[in-house]
């Protein structure tokens, strides 16, 4: 399994937000950036509405092992930053699979297409 390097700065989340694309779902808010590097880099974020600790951290690892999964696929160069709604610690990550699979696959067609 390859190794997920993480995005861990306060300004490397901002950087995304403000500047990043990103797409909606109830389970999954998925946000996007080109990084110019030769690997992909990753955050993920759970606010207190998602529940109690117990809570967010399994959204965190639900929201890894689908990416995990996903990792593969993925071309390289990008910063992408996961964000756990109230409704995902109930999901299981092959259910947040394919929500992933098609925000990441659109964000990076209009990723490329705004570099273009």
């Amino acid at each position: 399994m390859a190794e997920v390097k993480k995005l861990r700065l306060n300004k490397e989340f901002k950087r995304l937000y403000y500047r990043g694309s990103f797409l909606s779902h109830p389970l999954l808010v998925s946000y996007l950036k080109a990084n110019r590097r030769p690997y992909n880099r990753i955050g993920i974020t759970t606010s207190k509405k998602v529940g109690n600790a117990v809570c967010r951290n399994r959204a965190r690892r639900i929201i890894l092992a689908a990416y995990r999964a996903l990792q593969p696929e993925l071309p390289t160069g990008y910063d992408m930053v996961f964000v756990a709604r109230e409704r995902t610690p109930q999901a299981k990550s092959t259910a947040l699979l394919p929500v992933m699979r098609g925000q990441l696959k659109k964000l990076i067609q209009k990723e490329k297409g705004a570099r273009a």
